[in-house]
């Protein structure tokens, strides 16, 4: 017992000095200890949400396709061209099997025949053809999760609002404005909006009509524009931002 006692007294002395070797300065690991601390007391929702694009577990063919059509937007939002993939010239020429074109779109594979749809002709603005996606589905599913995610992963600076918070459609449409045409200038790195709409089922159908007009009236107004210098003004109210709305039921 006694040699017991000496030994666990020895291993006692050895375990305090190599904590105070290693950590000379006790007020320099205060602020990791706040943080664990913190850390205990957060949601496990918020501790283990994903952050990248890799850590996101659902449907990886949504998660594409979400993400190939927010790229969409580079030419205009970044000034990059995408690079579309195009087929062999050798493919199309010798189709499989022989068969006729209607018969080798049923090979297609889902990804491909959305990849195609996505990858339609942008329009005079070099924006998609499509100017919102909607993310549909019950409540729990990581929709808002994935919209920051990818948002985030293409380069953009998140902003969020709800649309059953904001009942009125003028502060509706004051807030989609200001999302879709100012920058980010609080952040190190300003960084392009994408605007996050949630609940858009909640809201009222005037605010559904102010989102389409915004979304498709600049358009026949900048088209049935007469003159360079008026084309160019009507231009300025254009949505050059892309748009996530979430809803619950479709």
């Amino acid at each position: 017992r006694r040699h017991v006692l000496q030994a666990s007294q020895q291993l006692t002395e050895i375990i305090n000095s190599e904590t105070s070797t290693e950590s000379p300065q006790p007020s320099g690991d205060a602020e990791p200890a706040d943080e664990e601390e913190s850390g205990l007391h957060c949601l496990w929702v918020d501790k283990f949400t994903p952050r990248r694009y890799t850590e996101l577990l659902s449907d990886d063919y949504t998660n594409r396709c979400l993400l190939k059509w927010l790229k969409l937007w580079d030419t205009v939002v970044f000034g990059k061209e995408n690079a579309v993939k195009k087929s062999k010239p050798g493919a199309e020429a010798r189709p499989p099997f022989n068969q006729p074109k209607e018969q080798q779109n049923k090979w297609k594979t889902k990804v491909q025949l959305t990849e195609e749809i996505l990858e339609a002709e942008l329009d005079q603005h070099k924006r998609p053809k499509y100017k919102v996606a909607l993310l549909c589905g019950p409540p729990g599913l990581g929709k808002t999760t994935l919209a920051h995610v990818i948002a985030k992963h293409a380069g953009y600076n998140v902003v969020e609002m709800n649309a059953s918070d904001d009942r009125s459609p003028e502060v509706f449409k004051t807030r989609i404005e200001a999302a879709t045409q100012m920058k980010s200038v609080l952040g190190a790195n300003e960084k392009p909006n994408c605007l996050i709409i949630d609940e858009i089922d909640g809201a009222p159908t005037a605010s559904i009509n102010v989102l389409l007009n915004i979304i498709h009236q600049k358009d026949a107004e900048g088209d049935a524009a007469a003159g360079a210098g008026r084309r160019r003004r009507r231009e300025g109210g254009l949505l050059l931002r892309p748009i996530i709305c979430i809803c619950n039921d479709q």
